[in-house]
């Protein structure tokens, strides 16, 4: 079974596993939680390098508020509490997005975290936090135009590797797998620029009961394509080589 070096994941379906049973919305989001856990240890214990889960979009700031800050309450006592046990297992922690608009209890637990785990090297777990990928090109170009703007760069410097390296992934690889649980087929937003040449998973079932055997089954499937990366199948070195350059 191939392993891929980044796996990114659309976490989708706390809301509809919770209705289905007649539970508030937020018991999902507790649940999904839990399926953080059990995933996450499972791609270390595997080997992945870089997981990178959507974790709130910017999207999602338009849901009822009492709902938007239950999940931030949830943010901080899942950081509180599971930062030991990344730690013990050599995750370091990550967060991507317009951390700007978080409330400011979740972005101290966001930099304790990130401290925290600073020196682990095992695997970077990365949440994306009020993040939409339109928004983050947004970002990242207003980024290079304040360096043009202040003669620290020229425009025929810009090409796919800097405006890259602008972006909030800049230190990160490209995904090589996608997974997005609760049948729907759709990337929402999620890691525009870099999902270019990554492959994709629908999965059936809801987040919350997303774990081990699902994870296996996607990186199964995985296995089984032949990423060309644009040429064609005859020349795997080089179609790796040109994406290389792509990202």
């Amino acid at each position: 079974m191939e392993i891929p070096r980044h796996l990114a994941v659309i976490m989708d379906g706390n809301g509809r596993w919770a209705e289905k049973r007649r539970l508030p919305r937020i018991a999902g989001h507790r649940e999904g939680a839990k399926s953080v856990r059990r995933v996450v240890e499972e791609c270390r214990r595997l080997g992945v390098g870089y997981v990178t889960l959507y974790a709130f979009s910017t999207e999602n700031w338009g849901r009822p508020r009492s709902e938007v800050e239950a999940l931030m309450r949830l943010l901080v006592q899942f950081l509180e509490q599971e930062t030991p046990r990344m730690i013990s297992n050599g995750i370091r922690f990550n967060a991507i997005g317009d951390l700007e608009r978080l409330p400011d209890s979740a972005r101290r637990a966001i930099d304790k975290a990130r401290d925290r785990s600073a020196d682990c090297r095992g695997m970077v777990l990365t949440l994306a936090l009020s993040y939409g990928g339109r928004d983050e090109i947004v970002r990242a170009v207003r980024r290079i135009a304040a360096e043009i703007q202040e003669r620290r760069l020229n425009p025929p410097d810009i090409d796919a590797a800097l405006l890259g390296s602008r972006l909030d992934t800049g230190d990160l690889p490209d995904p090589d797998l996608l997974i997005r649980t609760s049948g729907e087929k759709r990337i929402s937003n999620f890691l525009l620029w870099q999902l270019a040449y990554s492959e994709m998973v629908f999965s059936e079932v809801t987040w919350p009961e997303f774990g081990e055997a699902e994870l296996r089954a996607a990186f199964e499937e995985f296995s089984r394509r032949q990423r060309r990366f644009g040429l064609t199948a005859a020349a795997p070195e080089e179609s790796r080589s040109a994406a290389g350059r792509l990202s």
